[in-house]
């Protein structure tokens, strides 16, 4: 169990008009995530970026080990604030039990000090970086091509691309993992565009025994490899195969799937049983979504009834990761009503657990149940995807002689309360969703 909330989404310093104040506007929402029942906190690339054309999201990485402390690319602070910030929010963060994820970027490099020529192309690149922290500087021979390797997995836009195959970059990028766990006080790590280099870099990072408070500590990690289901499935194979802490993905797949649900007219909930997802073969290695930063272009966000797609996510299985945006800039949290992310969020922790069970299924119409583990009893959840009226079934459940009430719901057209309801002695009951809406039934204790 857990939930993930990724703290930022495109420009957001800029959008909300809190430039080099990020940190700060994170922290201040630390107490009220962690009562909402938050786990974790996937942050921005926290170095100090290149910044060709400005502050940047990071995602152009130029000194890893700046955080926001040395005068360079612009100023001291990086947009999203300085170190001490981020330390503060990282020691807020930890008070209130939320995990930091640090979101690495570890494929390509931006903003170098000066061109060279590579010997090998003959080419002029800017290759040069003498960044002033002193740590990891890096000439051509850090990057695609060198001695020690002539193809690249595959580049991101025109930044040079570091050669993992280079020891000396290896090492470096293991110190510098080394160094957000051990020293900066990261919990895990999102790592980008992990279809740029091999999956043993990965495998290495998560397989390292660190040391953090004289304790051994093992990070928490997810990849962004963008593809289909079986392609996704593959990676994380490989990534896992010699790993004793394995590596999380998150789901593309699953994310289309929603979109469908939520923009397309006549989607049929057929789909959620036939549609290829990495949540469906692999659950315990998945991370689950409905949106993220790179989703922001025309066309690619969800417009439509986004809590169909978040109450899908909250109550199944896989680890699933709330959008900033969608939380608090489009006001999706409905905080202290039974109506949106929040309600859910408090959901999926105190009821989303065990396996998971179709119990009904048709075009318009589906109901499954979590079987419980540990003080998590399980639930029932109810997707309506007719538009005119309340929809519902028999359903034979694993509860027999149990009572259920509604913990979370949501329609288009009708936010009243769903009614209490109940099972006989063979675990059969009825259950109900409203117009294009959802319920989250939960067993009343007895």
């Amino acid at each position: 169990m857990g939930v993930m909330l990724q703290t930022f989404y495109w420009d957001c310093p800029r959008e909300d008009g809190k430039e080099f104040q990020w940190w700060n506007t994170i922290r201040a929402q630390i107490p009220a995530l962690a009562k909402t029942g938050f786990t974790s906190l996937w942050l921005p690339p926290a170095h100090k970026a290149g910044n060709i054309s400005g502050p940047s999201m990071g995602y152009d990485p130029y000194d890893f080990y700046d955080l926001g402390e040395f005068d360079q690319k612009g100023g001291i602070p990086t947009w999203f604030g300085t170190r001490s910030e981020l330390e503060a929010l990282i020691r807020e963060a930890h008070e209130h039990n939320l995990g930091l994820i640090a979101d690495i970027v570890i494929n390509h490099n931006n903003g170098a000090d000066q061109q060279e020529v590579n010997p090998i192309t003959g080419q002029s690149r800017w290759t040069l970086f003498q960044p002033r922290s002193g740590k990891f500087p890096r000439n051509w021979e850090a990057f695609h091509p060198n001695m020690y390797e002539s193809w690249d997995e595959m580049s991101f836009g025109d930044m040079p691309d570091l050669s993992h195959r280079n020891p000396y970059v290896y090492a470096e990028l293991l110190k510098f993992a080394r160094w957000l766990i051990e020293e900066v006080g990261f919990d895990g790590f999102r790592y980008d565009f992990v279809k740029g280099y091999g999956a043993n870099t990965i495998t290495a990072i998560q397989e390292y025994r660190y040391l953090r408070n004289g304790q051994y500590f093992r990070p928490y990690g997810v990849a962004e490899f963008w593809d289909n289901a079986h392609a996704i499935e593959s990676w994380v194979d490989l990534a896992n195969f010699s790993n004793s802490n394995p590596v999380d993905a998150f789901d593309f797949p699953l994310r289309e799937m929603l979109k469908a649900l939520c923009d397309q007219y006549g989607f049929s909930l057929r789909n959620l049983a036939t549609w290829e997802t990495v949540l469906q073969r692999q659950p315990q290695t998945t991370v689950t979504f409905v949106e993220n930063h790179d989703l922001r272009d025309e066309g690619r966000p969800i417009v439509n009834d986004k809590l169909l797609a978040y109450s899908y996510i909250l109550t199944h299985e896989g680890y699933p990761c709330v959008f900033w945006k969608d939380y608090f800039n489009y006001n999706l949290a409905f905080e202290g009503t039974p109506n949106g992310i929040a309600a859910l969020v408090g959901a999926h922790e105190q009821y989303a657990a065990g396996g998971t069970s179709t119990l009904f299924l048709s075009d318009d119409l589906y109901i499954m149940q979590r079987g419980g583990y540990g003080s998590a009893p399980g639930l029932i959840y109810i997707l309506n995807n007719r538009g005119d009226n309340w929809n519902g079934a028999w359903v034979n459940t694993q509860w027999r002689n149990t009572s259920f009430q509604p913990v979370a719901w949501w329609s288009k057209t009708d936010l009243n309360r769903p009614v209490n309801q109940s099972t006989g002695a063979d675990g059969r009951g009825q259950f109900f969703a409203p117009p294009r809406g959802y319920v989250v039934y939960a067993p009343i204790s007895r």
